[in-house]
């Protein structure tokens, strides 16, 4: 098992964070209201079960070992559904704080849009919490070997840059200074690694040494240990 478990579920939640993104500019109000609502679905399928991926992704790497080193890059994708999940849920309180008020969604709760954002800040919050902690364990993971490039260093800019945006909303929204630096030295090192993984890309593409399937070079250099050992 490797965090790429995660990659359909994530989709989820890309899917609810860009509805969110068109609810708030969309003319029609109840339009909009049926789009946040469908998000907040979308949002409660995929954020829970990637946690439940997450928790027995972390059960194979306490008791087992690191992911191959072809794949090591994937350690970062737990950020993809934290970060993206926090965004996704400031911005559906923010449509909602806009929306439900002059639409009277919750007749019995007038103030029910402003209670939606609260919330959403605070789960962010969380979000992007347990987002710091998977960033430690993936910067020590790559610290600890050598890993060679691959198609799958795209692995890196993904996660990172929706934790880069679920930082930056965070510091726009409270706004707080703490988060803008950090927002700020997030952005600085996705746009360079995407610099380098691109220009990484051409070069290897260019020389033939990209396309390969780490599955298949573990496996030829297991057969290479067997014939060593007869």
């Amino acid at each position: 098992m490797t965090a790429a478990w995660l990659l359909p579920i994530v989709a989820t939640i890309v899917a609810a964070a860009s509805g969110a993104i068109i609810a708030s500019v969309l003319p029609n109000d109840q339009h909009a209201i049926w789009t946040v609502t469908i998000c907040y679905i979308l949002w409660g399928c995929g954020v829970p079960l990637a946690m439940f991926t997450m928790v027995i992704y972390f059960q194979r790497l306490t008791f087992h070992h690191l992911p191959p080193r072809e794949v090591l890059v994937s350690v970062f994708l737990p950020l993809g559904p934290l970060g993206q999940g926090a965004f996704c849920i400031i911005q559906l309180g923010k449509d909602a704080m806009a929306l439900f008020g002059r639409n009277n969604y919750v007749p019995a709760a007038p103030m029910a849009g402003q209670i939606f954002y609260v919330a959403g800040i605070l789960m962010a919050f969380v979000m992007w919490g347990f987002g710091l902690v998977w960033l430690f364990f993936a910067l020590s993971s790559i610290s600890r070997m050598r890993f060679p490039f691959n198609l799958g260093w795209w692995g890196f800019t993904f996660p990172l840059g929706v934790y880069t945006v679920a930082t930056t909303t965070l510091a726009k929204e409270l706004p707080s200074l703490f988060f803008k630096v950090l927002g700020t030295i997030f952005s600085v090192v996705v746009t360079l690694l995407w610099i380098v993984v691109a220009c990484g890309t051409v070069w290897f593409g260019f020389h033939g040494k990209l396309i390969f399937a780490p599955c298949v070079a573990d496996w030829e250099a297991k057969e290479q240990r067997k014939v060593y050992k007869e």
